[in-house]
């Protein structure tokens, strides 16, 4: 199946998903998300269970359906100060945890240390904690892609899209950045996202983070483009969340708000005849098995 062609396009045409990561993180990652989705051109969004801040964002998902909102399997927490740990008693899923009862701080603690049994038990009860909430998630991603870190973990997360009948963000780059081989762990049925296109920290350092957005519109490939994004505000909440952690700091996530709530942007979007879809589109094919969008 060609994904763009079963949606109404041309086969060569750009499709693109322009989505925020971590809603759900802090308040200041929800007012910045909200705001993006409102007032830029932001039109997706995933929200992260665990988090404190889960309920603010609970709530406008529901106050605001025609926003594709997705959950945002979580396994692991990068923050030197801010900690947060599972849905599930620490009991029910103690490979997932620390000595403290938290999340690890990152993917390769819970690619050694996580039994795929209880990922599946803890990512049900995420995806189960939203759909409770009165959610109806539009698709599954995952925190730093951690499910890229074991085969064992892809074929959870995989299994989950499947059982719920939603469409999962599954992409080569993604997965090899996570740590596993993307040509071994590609199935024939999957639904692949062709680009994804994040910003890099040696962007960020050189002050080039902005001119790196603005040119993604002008590389955008055939097929279906995801731009990944953190939307915050560099407010003493997220300088408190962030602190010694640059990389997606909170200075990084204030450009990323600053960049796609501008008009810079929205007019490169209108130039580059990119046809922007939802994940709500995607999973309209079929609510299943999505197949493969490689011609």
């Amino acid at each position: 199946m060609n994904l763009s062609t079963a949606l109404g396009y041309s086969e060569d045409a750009k499709l693109l998903i322009i989505h925020a990561d971590d809603a759900g993180l802090s308040h200041s990652e929800n007012r910045a998300t909200f705001q993006s989705l409102q007032t830029g051109v932001v039109n997706s969004y995933s929200i992260m269970v665990p988090c404190p801040w889960f309920y603010e964002a609970a709530l406008f998902a529901k106050t605001n359906p025609g926003f594709d909102h997705g959950v945002h399997l979580t396994l692991t927490c990068e923050w030197e100060n801010y900690k947060f740990g599972p849905v599930l008693p620490v009991s029910e899923v103690s490979s997932l945890v620390n000595e403290n009862g938290h999340f690890y701080k990152t993917r390769e603690a819970a690619r050694n240390n996580a039994i795929p049994e209880e990922v599946e038990k803890e990512f049900t009860a995420q995806i189960e904690k939203a759909m409770q909430f009165g959610l109806t998630p539009t698709h599954l991603d995952s925190h730093m892609y951690s499910v890229g870190s074991r085969p064992e973990l892809l074929n959870v997360y995989k299994g989950l899209g499947k059982k719920y009948g939603l469409p999962i963000l599954l992409n080569p780059q993604l997965m090899e950045m996570a740590g596993i081989n993307a040509d071994n762990n590609i199935e024939e049925d999957d639904l692949l996202v062709d680009k994804v296109h994040i910003g890099h920290y040696d962007y960020f350092e050189k002050g080039e983070l902005q001119d790196y957005y603005s040119q993604v519109f002008d590389k955008l490939v055939e097929g279906l483009n995801i731009i990944l994004i953190h939307p915050a505000f560099d407010d003493s909440e997220m300088k408190g969340i962030t602190v010694n952690h640059p990389n997606f700091g909170s200075k990084w996530r204030q450009i990323d708000f600053d960049t796609f709530t501008s008009d810079h942007i929205k007019s490169k979007l209108k130039k580059s005849n990119a046809k922007l879809i939802t994940w709500k589109d995607i999973g309209k094919l079929h609510p299943v098995n999505f197949g493969s969008n490689r011609p």
